[in-house]
């Protein structure tokens, strides 16, 4: 009997094939990027980037991204300490993700936190932008592959992508962190109608009541708090949104349930954007503590009783899942969607 020797076709190449998972940074907020790299037990990728005299920006990565799932940390927002307005940072992405997809990246994959350009998505008056379509557009005709962020201003954002849109939420870590302070009494105020069922699942972690603000826009950035819906009086607020900015609403809405009767007041965000007068409008305000993440860098001159939650761990665990081709919804226990 013949014994007949099975070898390779001679068309077919044999390698050994393991996945490397590459993390670098924009300079949009280097610190959270060191943070997740630290926790990932990775070095961050070698990457230059700089501004031109005539402020082009300009990327080179310095070692090879050829076949890599390369994560590139980049929230879409100013860091005055680079020098880097939001637009700066949106269009450092935009060459970072080109650059490493003229590498022969893999897969690449946009960290973005904080997405920008988020509350203008959709048409409030008649010729105005849908900006934050435009900015997955962009994206994706840079070449991402997928984006990861986090509490996005609303649901129909995700549906602008055709690229899987990871979405992560801060939920879990702010209603963790009002839990271990202990406060009783508790009632969580939504600011408007719109945030009602993200108030609910906050208050319902937390064990709280249910309020609602009335609130009218007559313009861009202003807003009016006419009355407070629900019962405030002799309780610890706690107001809950996605994004502080200026903070003149968040004030005003301090001032309000402090009227309406309010004990003590809080607020939590998962964006702490402060830009403007934020710094004088919440030294000034009635809130015994402002609580938001560090999705974006803090601006410096932060009053006192503002708290900043890191959230490395779960932009971590996220990643890791990407890499590994696991599940981003079991990191929040399947309630990542919370519009």
């Amino acid at each position: 009997m013949t014994v007949l020797e099975t070898r390779p076709a001679p068309h077919v190449l044999q390698v050994d094939y393991s996945k490397r998972l590459m993390l670098v940074a924009g300079r949009a907020h280097r610190e959270l990027a060191a943070k997740i790299a630290s926790k990932l037990q990775v070095e961050l990728g070698d990457v230059t980037l700089k501004t031109f005299s005539n402020g082009e920006v300009y990327c080179r990565f310095g070692e090879s991204v050829r076949g890599a799932d390369v994560f590139i940390v980049q929230p879409t927002c100013g860091n005055p300490d680079e020098g880097m307005s939001a637009n700066d940072a949106l269009i450092e992405l935009l060459v970072m993700i080109d650059a490493a997809v003229g590498g022969s990246a893999h897969r690449v994959i946009a960290v973005t936190p904080w997405y920008g350009y988020s509350r203008q998505d959709k048409k409030s008056a008649p010729r105005e932008p849908i900006s934050a379509r435009l900015m997955a557009r962009m994206l994706e005709s840079a070449g991402i592959d997928r984006i990861l962020t986090m509490d996005l201003h609303s649901g129909q954002i995700q549906g602008f992508f055709q690229k899987p849109c990871d979405h992560m939420t801060a939920l879990f870590m702010l209603t963790q962190y009002f839990q271990d302070l202990g406060l009783e009494d508790l009632v969580v105020v939504a600011p408007d109608a719109g945030r009602v069922k993200l108030n609910q699942k906050f208050a319902d972690k937390i064990g709280a009541d249910l309020a609602i603000l009335n609130k009218e826009r007559p313009a861009q950035q202003v807003a009016e708090i006419n009355y407070v819906i629900g019962d405030v009086a002799g309780k610890t607020a706690v107001l809950v949104d996605d994004i502080i900015d200026t903070a003149g609403t968040l004030k005003a809405a301090a001032e309000a349930v402090s009227d309406a009767g309010a004990r003590r007041v809080y607020a939590a965000a998962t964006h702490g954007v402060f830009s403007g007068n934020a710094w004088e409008n919440l030294a000034a305000s009635r809130f015994e503590q402002i609580v938001v993440t560090d999705t974006i860098p803090i601006p410096p001159g932060a009053p006192d009783n503002v708290r900043v939650l890191s959230c490395a761990d779960l932009l971590t665990n996220s990643i890791r899942q990407i890499f590994t081709d696991g599940s981003v919804s079991d990191v929040f226990g399947g309630e990542n969607q919370l519009f």
